[in-house]
C-alpha cells in the first residue's frame, strides 16, 4: 500500500515530463521500490540529472580584450563587467557545447538586449525601457558545439547603469534556447553604461547662512555648485556672531534617491561622506576653509527623472551640534556630473 502511494505521486510529476523521460522515470521508479530501495530518494535523484542543463552557454563581447572592465557591486559581492556608452554597438558571439552524448531538442534560439529599472526590495517585475530581439536559430536540433554571432548597432542607451537603495538600473543580454516542458535554457551576460557630459556653461556660486537672532550667524560659501566625479568642494566658513556654545560642525554630502509620483513618491536619503569643520567652540570672527576631495567616494551624476521611474539628487548638508546637543542643520543642492574631460569616450 504504502508503495502504491509512492509510485502514484511519481505518476503525477512524470504526466510533466516528455514522454521519453516520463517512461524511464517510471521504470526507474518501479524498480527501485521493488529492490526495497528507498521510495523517493533514487527517483528525486534522477529527476535531478533528467532536468539538468544538456549544455554549457557562453556569451562573449567581440572585443572583450580591449574593451574598458569597471568593477561594480552584485549581489554583495565586487565584479568586473564590460563598460559600454551610449550609441555604441553590442557585439559578439554566444557558444553552446552540448555534454557528451547529449542532443538539443529545440524550439528556436533568440538573443535579446534589455535595459531594466527594478524598483523595491523584491525587484519583481522589473519595467523594460530598451527591448532588442535577434533570432539566432530555427527550431531544430544541436548535436554539437555551435557558435552564435550577434550584434546590435547603435543602441540607444542614454541612461547610465546605477545601483541605488531601492533602484538597480541594469543592461543585460539574455540568450535563451526554448524548449517545452518548462526545459527552456537561460544565460545571461550584464554590462555596464556610462555617458560622461560636458561641463556645465553656467555654474553659480553657493552662499547660504545660519542664523539664530541675537545667537548665531554663520555665512558659508562655496565656489561653485555643479561638480564632477572627480571634483574637488573647496569653500569657507565665516562665523559673524556666536552668543551659543558650538562644539562640533560637520559638512555632509547626502544622497536622495526618489520613486514614483504623487501619493506614492517616496524619498530615501542616505550620507555618503562626512568632512568635520571643527571640533570645539569657535569664535567670532572666524574664518574655516574647506576643501573635500569627491574621488574618495562612490557617487553617481545626478539624474532627473530617468524613464519617469526614479531621479537622483546630492545635497550639502551643513550640520551644527551646542553644548546641549541641539543640532541646526542647512542644505543646499549640488549637481553631479561624469566629466568628459575626465572620463573620455
Amino acid at each position: 500500500m504504502h508503495h502504491h502511494c509512492a509510485i502514484d505521486r511519481i505518476f503525477i510529476v512524470c504526466k510533466c515530463l516528455p514522454s521519453h523521460m516520463a517512461f524511464a522515470l517510471k521504470l526507474y521508479t518501479t524498480w527501485s521500490l521493488l529492490s526495497g530501495q528507498s521510495q523517493l530518494q533514487r527517483p528525486q535523484n534522477f529527476l535531478r540529472g533528467a532536468l539538468a542543463p544538456p549544455c554549457t552557454v557562453t556569451i562573449d563581447f567581440a572585443d572583450a580584450d580591449k574593451r574598458q572592465q569597471v568593477t561594480v557591486r552584485k549581489n554583495g559581492q565586487m565584479v568586473m563587467v564590460p563598460l559600454f556608452h551610449n550609441l555604441e554597438s553590442v557585439a559578439g558571439q554566444v557558444r553552446v557545447v552540448p555534454y557528451p552524448g547529449k542532443k538539443i531538442e529545440h524550439q528556436g534560439i533568440k538573443l535579446e538586449l534589455m535595459g531594466q529599472i527594478e524598483i523595491g526590495l523584491v525587484k519583481e517585475n522589473p519595467s523594460d525601457f530598451i527591448s532588442l530581439v535577434k533570432e539566432l536559430d530555427n527550431p531544430g536540433e544541436i548535436h554539437n558545439i555551435k557558435n552564435y554571432s550577434f550584434d546590435f548597432p547603435n543602441v540607444e542607451m542614454q541612461h547610465e547603469s546605477y545601483v541605488g537603495l531601492n533602484v538597480v538600473l541594469r543592461y543585460v543580454l539574455k540568450f535563451t534556447i526554448t524548449r517545452g516542458f518548462g526545459l527552456s535554457i537561460i544565460a545571461y551576460k550584464d554590462f555596464w553604461v556610462r555617458n560622461p557630459s560636458p561641463p556645465p556653461e553656467i555654474n553659480n556660486s553657493i552662499k547660504m547662512e545660519v542664523g539664530i537672532e541675537d545667537c548665531l550667524h554663520i555665512e558659508f560659501e562655496f565656489s561653485k555648485s555643479k561638480y564632477h566625479l572627480k571634483d574637488v568642494i573647496i569653500g569657507k566658513i565665516y562665523f559673524l556672531l556666536v552668543r551659543i556654545k558650538i562644539q562640533h560642525m560637520e559638512l555632509e554630502i547626502r544622497r536622495r534617491e526618489s520613486t514614483g509620483s504623487g501619493a506614492n513618491l517616496l524619498h530615501q536619503s542616505e550620507p555618503l561622506a562626512r568632512y568635520e569643520i571643527m571640533d570645539g567652540a569657535p569664535v567670532r570672527g572666524e574664518t574655516i576653509p574647506i576643501r573635500l576631495f569627491l574621488s574618495a567616494f562612490e557617487l553617481t551624476p545626478t539624474y532627473k527623472t530617468v524613464n519617469n521611474k526614479f531621479s537622483v539628487h546630492y545635497f550639502l548638508n551643513l550640520v551644527l551640534i551646542d553644548e546641549e546637543q541641539r543640532r541646526y542643520f542647512k542644505q543646499h543642492e549640488i549637481t553631479i556630473y561624469r566629466s568628459q574631460e575626465i572620463e573620455p569616450k
